[in-house]
């Protein structure tokens, strides 16, 4: 998709988790960025371009939405749902297919929301039929669903919830965990009428940890500014951060708390290298590696932990290991040969499998044989702990 030059960092093991990611030279640089006034003009001028190249990420053109880029992780992202769009009492329809729904679950909960969880069989997805059936029985505040779980490598199908929410109960709102998939997975937020989006910046976008990334709807920023009560967080509140992100897209200084000026340099870097091609080629390269990834993996004689075709993240693969091999035997062998994969995270097959993160520069930069090694370093882990491949 891309060649580059040779990379100027040092020798390092290769990170193929689902996140962190490994980084390209120039978001590094730009992380380097020596020290500016999160309100100078330099800096206003950047982070404005930030937010403007994040609606393009989100395939967003409509104003009355807006992006954020805020201090903080991923998982900030479920406190500002949770605090701003939930109200103490009332109830979310939260879609299970991992561990990631579990804790989405726990936040909406500590705010004083009523989750209740839909939950797919590990590995699966939940039916749009089953859906349906909770969306009649019961009224909901918000919808949310995982686009990716990281624990099982389960990719929902964003596209038709969101239509099947519409059609059955317009009113409720569409919210999307992100977290493993933008940048990787096609998202039309506009086209597909979604209310918020959340994702972080150490997967697919290619920037280190440190921000809470989202993009919220008119129709969302309206339910919120429409609240009987204030927001439950003082400092995941749209309150504060509404007129604090509208002034820097608008390239105007303004303050709530200091933003992460260097995380945002490297965000500016990235989305300027992810945008310089068309997002269906990218998301087409990142189809290509899972493909190539999973039918490794098959050859190898492994299932993946996500069970139905359509319905795996072109990001990560989930992969159970063989009978008579375990974490512990396999994952330091790997590490050996320069490889960091992931161990199991679904409480319930915690041991009984290991993830494979294929997303942003080694999978978009041709020049790269990341992958090559890592499937190489795999099988002959595997054979190591007397499995024949």
């Amino acid at each position: 998709m891309t060649q580059s030059k040779p990379s100027t960092q040092a020798a390092h093991p290769l990170t193929l988790i689902p996140g962190p990611v490994e980084f390209t030279d120039e978001v590094l640089a730009a992380m380097a960025t020596p020290s500016q006034s999160h309100v100078s003009p330099q800096f206003v001028e950047v982070f404005g371009d930030a937010l403007a190249l994040l609606r393009q990420l989100f395939l967003n053109t409509d104003k009355r939405a807006q992006t954020f880029a805020i201090a903080g992780a991923g998982t900030l992202g479920w406190d500002f749902v949770a605090a701003n769009l939930i109200e103490p009492g009332e109830d979310a329809l939260v879609l299970h297919t991992g561990y990631f729904a579990d804790s989405f679950a726990d936040c909406i909960a500590t705010y004083g929301g009523k989750p209740t969880q839909l939950k797919a069989p590990i590995g699966d997805i939940v039916p749009l039929d089953a859906i349906e059936a909770a969306l009649k029985a019961k009224k909901y505040k918000v919808v949310t669903i995982t686009h990716v779980d990281t624990s099982t490598g389960v990719l929902s199908d964003i596209k038709s919830i969101a239509a099947l929410v519409r059609a059955v109960s317009p009113e409720t709102l569409v919210i999307v965990d992100g977290v493993c998939s933008v940048g990787v997975e096609e998202i039309r937020f506009d086209n597909w009428d979604l209310d918020l989006v959340l994702t972080a910046p150490q997967k697919a976008i290619g920037v280190p940890a440190g921000l809470s990334i989202f993009i919220a709807s008119g129709r969302a920023l309206d339910v919120f500014r429409a609240r009987k009560a204030p927001p439950a967080s003082y400092y995941a509140s749209l309150a504060k951060w509404l007129p604090i992100m509208q002034n820097y897209e608008a390239k105007k200084p303004s303050y709530f708390s200091t933003p992460p000026v260097q995380n945002i340099h490297a965000l500016l870097a990235s989305l300027k290298q992810i945008l310089a091609v068309p997002l269906a080629d990218r998301f087409a390269a990142h189809a290509r590696m899972s493909d190539r990834v999973k039918s490794t993996i098959a050859s190898y004689g492994l299932k993946q932990v996500a069970v139905r075709e359509g319905y795996q993240a072109n990001g990560m693969t989930a992969v159970y290991l063989p009978d008579g091999v375990v974490l512990p035997e396999l994952l330091p062998r790997i590490a050996k040969r320069g490889i960091v994969l992931a161990g199991g995270l679904h409480k319930d097959i915690a041991t009984k499998y290991f993830r494979i993160g294929h997303m942003g520069v080694s999978v978009t930069d041709e020049d790269r044989e990341d992958f090559d090694k890592a499937l190489a370093a795999i099988k002959e882990s595997l054979a190591e702990t007397g499995y024949a491949v």
